[in-house]
């Protein structure tokens, strides 16, 4: 790891100099916020706003080289380390300036295994506090741990440590091939983006008291394929006593069929010969922008892009996350799950009249079409552009929350507190992005976590996108308010928000954005709609646009 002694000289030289003026001066321990952890010691930097924090921290060694492809290595340094400044984010594709998230360009690396600490100003004397750790999103091929949008800068001053954790992803991160089996001690392969998500909870456990953290009260936290981690997470037999409750914001593994490792072995193959080389060695030689750009092309077959994600290795994953909570393996923990009102990754979507609604309803669930027709009705092109809008939520994002909410419900004997997310970003008259339409988007994938995390001014880091009113900031404190509060007991109760743990008969959740009542929310559909999809398999159409979320994570 690099070092930067020359901190410590300055710091020697200035006690020097105060020392003979007999000034008084806080030992340099204090002062420069120099932590020992079991990988080594550490000093942060004290922000404007007073908290705390150490940017870039490493929880494992850098995956290059042979280590391409392996399990995260525990890593240790000499010296100081000065996290003070964000590490690079895993390589993937960058992002233009003019989407609808934009935070700023960062530098790209396979180096990445590092995340962000935050904590309050002063340091708890007695009692340890709870502990946030965000997985961010990305379709496990984008995203990073230190966009504006995920910052704790705002949140900790409430009473946690938050952190935010970056993991492989794409290729460099969830490929399976058979000699990466044979190498593993544990005949597995691929979800080395998964493991080193577990590295770093492990990571977190051995050193989080430092920064003032409880390891006893740690809450992941994810959204669309970070809430996708949390659910693995729970159902991974490598994450006991890692944590102690969990809150998935729009995804989960009840969304998708994780391949079994011999199928995602293939992909591996496929890579290999695409690249005309005979083993994972020398594919471990290939550089990484090149390997990137091989899984954005379709030289492989495929449509768009390479498929590669989370699949069932038999080490960190050994079965489907029902079939785990079935058989009343999950972690058994307290969850807090919801998704936003108009989001959904369906071409169903993209209908914007009856006739195109029910003639594509009718390509997909042939005969069935008449009783889904019958679970949204409409009489007009308006109710059917809301109808389709509805059943793309419903039949992805929605019926993956009602799945987990109702297994956790139903096999395990912790609580789950289920909420929608219904506010609409207040858009700034005339602000148009290259990937959302600010006037049709409606509340889109995504939209919630500035309001949970407090920062809604990171969407207007470099332009003014959002015109905030006090709704909004009220709607922010409440929200952030309710997870802290999840956070500190596995309750999500505060004053302000009367939650309730969730019921399958009754259906109740929180309604954030409608006023913070607790109501048979309209927005969580009846469990009919959901066991409509859930029984039936919806068959493909052509791929269109629409296919692809208008928002990214």
């Amino acid at each position: 790891m690099s070092q930067k002694p020359f901190y410590l000289i300055i710091s020697l030289v200035c006690s020097l100099l105060v020392s003979a003026s007999g000034l008084a001066l806080p030992s340099v321990d204090k002062e420069l916020n120099i932590l020992s952890t079991n990988s080594g010691k550490i000093r942060g930097k004290v922000l404007d706003s007073g908290v705390r924090a150490w940017l870039g921290v490493p929880y494992a060694k850098a995956p290059v080289r042979d280590l391409r492809w392996q399990a995260p290595q525990k890593t240790s340094w000499s010296g100081v380390y000065n996290a003070d400044r964000y590490a690079p984010q895993c390589i993937q594709p960058l992002r233009g300036s003019n989407i609808n998230h934009y935070f700023g360009h960062e530098a790209t690396s396979e180096d990445c295994l590092y995340m962000n600490i935050w904590a309050p100003e002063k340091a708890p004397k007695k009692e340890k506090l709870p502990v946030v750790v965000w997985i961010h999103g990305g379709g496990f091929t984008l995203g990073s741990p230190s966009m504006a949008n995920y910052t704790g800068e705002q949140l900790a001053p409430k009473g946690v440590i938050y952190v935010s954790l970056a993991y492989r992803l794409g290729i460099l991160g969830f490929l399976a091939h058979p000699q990466l089996t044979q190498e593993s001690a544990h005949h597995a392969s691929g979800n080395y983006g998964l493991l080193d998500q577990v590295a770093a909870l492990q990571w977190i456990q051995d050193n989080i008291h430092a920064f003032g953290g409880d390891p006893e009260r740690v809450t992941i936290m994810g959204q669309s394929a970070g809430s996708a981690s949390v659910s693995l997470l729970q159902v991974s037999d490598l994450t006991q006593g890692l944590f102690q409750r969990a809150v998935g914001m729009s995804g989960s593994a009840f969304l998708f069929n994780a391949p079994a490792r011999e199928d995602a072995e293939l992909i591996g193959i496929s890579l290999q010969d695409a690249f005309n080389v005979h083993s994972i060695g020398e594919l471990r030689h290939i550089s990484a922008d090149r390997i990137l750009a091989k899984q954005l092309d379709c030289q492989l077959g495929c449509r768009g892009e390479i498929k590669v994600g989370p699949s069932i290795d038999g080490y960190f994953l050994t079965d489907a996350a029902d079939k785990v909570f079935a058989q009343g393996k999950a972690r058994d923990i307290a969850v807090l799950l919801g998704f936003t009102k108009d989001e959904g990754f369906s071409p169903i979507g993209s209908a914007q009249t009856a006739s195109e609604l029910t003639n594509m309803l009718k390509q997909i669930y042939g005969d069935s079409a008449h009783d889904l027709l019958a679970l949204y009705p409409f009489t007009n092109d308006a109710e059917a552009r809301q109808a389709a809008i509805e059943i793309a939520r419903d039949s992805t994002l929605g019926i993956s929350m009602w799945k987990w909410a109702t297994f956790q419900h139903k096999y395990l004997k912790n609580k789950a507190y289920a909420y929608v997310f219904s506010r609409k970003h207040p858009y700034t008259t005339g602000v148009t992005f290259d990937d959302h339409n600010a006037q049709t988007v409606g509340v889109y994938h995504s939209a919630d976590i500035p309001y949970w995390l407090t920062t809604l001014d990171s969407l207007n880091l470099f332009r003014t996108t959002r015109t905030y009113t006090e709704f909004d900031r009220n709607l922010a404190d409440d929200m952030s308010d309710v997870l802290v509060a999840f956070a500190r007991s596995g309750d999500p109760k505060t004053d302000d928000v009367n939650f309730k743990a969730y019921e399958p008969e009754q259906n109740t959740v929180i309604n954030f954005g409608n006023n913070n009542t607790l109501e048979n929310a309209t927005n969580w559909p009846s469990a009919t709609k959901f066991e409509f999809f859930d029984s039936h398999v919806a068959m493909p159409i052509k791929a269109t646009t629409a296919d692809k979320p208008k928002a990214r994570d």
